[in-house]
């Protein structure tokens, strides 16, 4: 009876130890922000299908809703995910409005002078155009001469300035870019023929590929390959250990690749979250 009891103890206290090591790897460090006001806040733009939208119900989904969901549960924390233009989520942070804005944000100099970032991404650009134009997008200079639809403040903004003065130095007729606050708002003009294409994330490229069903194709040149991540308030260390500690939790546990399987983009997966405070931190993942 004896040697069972101090077995059955011996079992109970391995067991615990195994317990404790599980709950500590899955622990993350909370911000001062999120220990005193119980929230995960993150402004969100919640209209880039397939990072986040609102479905038939209204109800918020998408990959970075989901991600931001379970990391509010690392944290012990309810989610409020705060709706925020784009082009004002990078001058919101430098104000102090918010603290994280979550978002596919590509890293550029002038973007970290105000900002710092957690990737948790990896894309490229691409430019989607209806059935009919597809065969009219052809050269090494494709884009020249044509109108081409991009987000207001995206990487996609900036490049179309690129390659359209890439145009011009070549002789050839400028891009005709037409800048819009919303991802959908610049299908619709595709489909309308108000541009010829648009530019975008190529995750967000190929899931409107797949929801067009057929009206919307993806183009095969992907255009500056490069990682992803959400914003971070400059400096922010706290928040930024937390964001990283948090997405290491699951990216080690599956949740990560899971969801992106989910919205077919597990292709698009890192290695691990990491920080980004200058150019130089960037990994050629």
């Amino acid at each position: 009876m004896n040697a069972y009891l101090r077995m059955t103890g011996l079992a109970l206290a391995i067991s615990t130890m195994a317990w404790g090591e599980v709950s500590q790897a899955a622990e993350v460090a909370k911000s001062t922000d999120v220990k005193q006001s119980g929230t995960l806040a993150v402004a969100n733009t919640l209209d880039y299908a397939p990072f986040e939208y609102l479905d038939a119900d209204g109800k918020q989904t998408g990959i970075i809703i989901e991600l931001a969901g379970e990391v509010a549960k690392l944290v012990d924390a309810k989610l409020d995910v705060q709706r925020t233009p784009f082009p004002s989520m990078i001058p919101g942070l430098a104000a102090g409005r918010f603290k994280i804005a979550w978002e596919t944000f590509s890293a550029t100099p002038e973007r970290l002078k105000q900002v710092d970032f957690v990737m948790f991404l990896k894309a490229g650009l691409a430019v989607s155009t209806s059935p009919d134009k597809k065969a009219s997008f052809s050269g090494d200079t494709p884009l020249c001469g044509k109108r081409v639809g991009v987000s207001a403040g995206s990487a996609s903004d900036f490049l179309v300035d690129k390659l359209s003065k890439e145009c011009t130095d070549k002789g050839q007729a400028a891009i005709a870019k037409s800048v819009f606050n919303s991802s959908t708002d610049i299908v619709q003009a595709v489909l309308s023929d108000r541009v010829d294409a648009r530019m975008d994330d190529a995750t967000a490229s190929s899931y409107f590929e797949v929801t067009s069903k057929g009206q919307l194709l993806v183009l095969p040149t992907l255009y500056e390959v490069a990682p992803l991540g959400m914003a971070i308030a400059k400096d922010d260390k706290e928040t930024a250990d937390m964001m990283v500690g948090a997405l290491a939790e699951l990216f080690k546990n599956g949740t990560y690749k899971a969801i992106l399987n989910r919205y077919g983009m597990g292709a698009y997966a890192i290695k691990e979250p990491y920080f980004v405070g200058t150019m130089d931190a960037l990994r050629a993942e």
